[in-house]
């Protein structure tokens, strides 16, 4: 019996044993890989800061730099390879109520609220003078703003030398057949004191002397001065009465300096002032001011009206409305008056620069890739592109902020987070100068396109000759270093492509002259809004090789006709800006093509 107890006893610790054994190989093991795949999760998440976006941990914790506590970053963008490109979730999207339109060309049409007064027309003023010194005995005139009509009688005027005049006439006329000389000269200072042949031929007929002479009005219109009174004496060239027509006047405006672009000679004006009300009146521009007045910081703008009635008086105060579908500046290179145009809200400003969202098109979630653009003049609500976008991109109009907010906390670049430019600051000049280069590249690269010897050397020929004409003293320092040592390798590869009568060696120095150029466009710009790198893998036996093209339609020159879609667009260069990592990318996913 006591053996038999033994026996239960070893089995059901036998029993017992196994049982914790095989408990331990499942549970154990089991928590193990769970361990390690807690680890491996913990290991795929970065923690970020959402004010400063650039520290990036592999653990949760404080931000170095402010103490704020890190958050994980955002997921959503493991698919794009590119710092410039943020993708987001539709339902993200549409929570910031994000909104695009197409960007398309448009008439500009500038409105221009502008305030001002009547004035008289300078060039209808009249000013009525004292032609020799004299006691004034009678007005006819006694009051400012007194309506008068040419030849009008105005007043009346003593003078003692008109008297002698009168007298020397009398002597002189008794001896004119001797002394003709001084008779005439005699009439002709009279006429200068404007009396008339009628009074003249009086005086020397009835042998009287006039002791008061009349003043008379030169024109019709308004006395805006009476300088004199009854019983003053005035002197020879003294301003006795203004007068000033006002059947016409002028509309003087203020302008400011940002809105001077917009105003030209023959800009329509709409005007209306405050005593008529409901009464639009009309005219054009006819001069603005060269000066801008100091206290103001305003230019004077004229339109000139007619004024039946008499309705504008000077002084009183004008709002008007200027339209203008022209500016002085230089809106767009489309040959016809249209601009490419984009609303102020897709645009976002930070010092210098101006960016933009650009949607990716057949994108599986909303993608959308920073650009910057150069912006031409304000036109109402909406802005000219001068470069950076081109017509049928779709751009964020509506939440332009909420991406870039959501783009700068997942790490990408931004409005405030951009990437080191490798573009030099060249003069303008030398930019047009390598563009002349470029554009004569695209024609030696179609000839390449089309295997042609005898085209290649003339084409190559022309990009030597614009090559020669880069004028190298425009740049100083790095940008000289640089720009010496590519013009070196282009003369010497175009020259060796000059000396072969070989397509196929034409096309290993034209490799070279593809990659210089690539190389220059990159650094120092072009005057071209997109150029695009594109790449075969299979030129050189499978080493690839690029070239530079002025569309994203492949035509390859390293094969022509044998291959002439093989390959695929790398990079897009832009007019605007060239960053240090491969920041210009296709608009959309490009498929390599055979």
């Amino acid at each position: 019996m006591k053996q038999l107890l033994q026996n239960k006893i070893l089995h059901y610790t036998f029993i017992l044993a196994f049982g914790l054994f095989l408990g331990w190989w499942i549970f154990g093991s089991s928590g193990e890989e769970y361990h390690q795949h807690s680890e491996t999760v913990t290991e795929e998440t970065i923690w970020t800061c959402s004010m400063h976006p650039q520290i990036r941990q592999n653990e949760p914790g404080k931000c170095p730099i402010c103490g704020m506590d890190l958050i994980p970053l955002s997921n959503n963008n493991q698919g794009v390879q590119n710092n410039f490109t943020y993708s987001m979730s539709p339902e993200a999207a549409a929570l910031a109520n994000v909104q695009t339109k197409k960007v398309t060309y448009n008439i500009p049409e500038y409105e221009i609220r502008l305030t001002g007064k009547v004035f008289p027309d300078e060039r209808k003023l009249v000013s009525i003078t004292a032609d020799f010194s004299g006691r004034i005995e009678k007005l006819f005139v006694d009051f400012t703003g007194q309506t008068v009509q040419k030849d009008e009688k105005l007043g009346t005027i003593y003078s003692p030398e008109l008297v002698s005049a009168q007298k020397e006439l009398l002597e002189a006329a008794k001896n004119k057949e001797r002394n003709p000389s001084i008779y005439s000269a005699v009439k002709e200072k009279l006429r200068l004191w404007k009396m008339t042949e009628k009074q003249i031929s009086y005086i020397e007929s009835a042998g009287e002397v006039f002791t008061e002479l009349d003043i008379y009005a030169d024109v019709s219109g308004i006395v805006t001065k009476r300088n004199i009174s009854t019983g003053d004496y005035t002197n020879k060239g003294d301003i006795l009465f203004e007068i000033a027509d006002l059947s016409s006047v002028w509309i003087m405006l203020d302008a400011y300096e940002n809105d001077l672009p917009w105003i030209n000679l023959g800009s329509k004006v709409n005007f209306n002032v405050a005593s008529l009300p409901g009464k639009e009146f009309s005219s054009t521009v006819t001069f603005v001011d060269p000066l801008i007045n100091l206290q103001t910081r305003t230019a004077s703008v004229r339109t000139e009206t007619g004024n039946p009635g008499l309705l504008l008086k000077p002084g009183m105060f004008v709002n008007a409305i200027l339209k203008s579908t022209s500016s002085n500046l230089t809106m767009s290179r489309n040959s016809g008056s249209k601009s490419l145009m984009i609303p102020k809200t897709s645009v976002l400003w930070t010092g210098k620069r101006s960016v933009v969202y650009v949607k990716t098109p057949r994108a599986e979630s909303p993608t959308f890739e920073m650009r910057e653009v150069i912006l031409g003049p304000q036109v109402g609500n909406n802005y000219i592109v001068e470069k950076g976008l081109t017509e049928g991109e779709e751009i964020v109009v509506n939440g332009v902020f909420a991406v870039d907010a959501a783009a700068q906390l997942s790490g990408k670049h931004s409005m405030m987070n951009q990437p080191e430019s490798k573009r030099f600051e060249v003069n303008n000049t030398f930019k047009t100068q390598l563009t002349d280069v470029v554009k004569n590249y695209f024609l030696l690269k179609n000839a390449f396109v089309e295997s042609e010897v005898d085209k290649v050397k003339k084409e190559a020929q022309k990009v030597n000759r614009s090559l020669k004409n880069v004028n190298m003293s425009l740049l100083e320092n790095d940008p000289h270093h640089q720009w010496m040592e590519i013009e070196n390798n282009l003369s010497s590869s175009l020259s060796s492509v000059l000396e072969t009568n070989d397509i196929e060696e034409q096309r290993k120095h034209f490799e070279i002259i593809s990659e210089e150029l690539i190389n220059a466009a990159e650094l120092f710009g072009v005057n071209i809004d997109w150029v695009y790198v594109q790449f075969c893998p299979m030129a050189f036996d499978d080493k690839g090789a690029y070239w530079l093209s002025e569309s994203e339609n492949i035509r390859n020159p390293y094969f022509g006709d044998m291959m002439l879609t093989c390959g695929e667009v790398t990079k897009k260069i832009s007019s605007v800006n060239s960053y240090k990592e491969n920041a210009d990318v296709p608009q959309q996913p490009v498929e390599h093509q055979h």
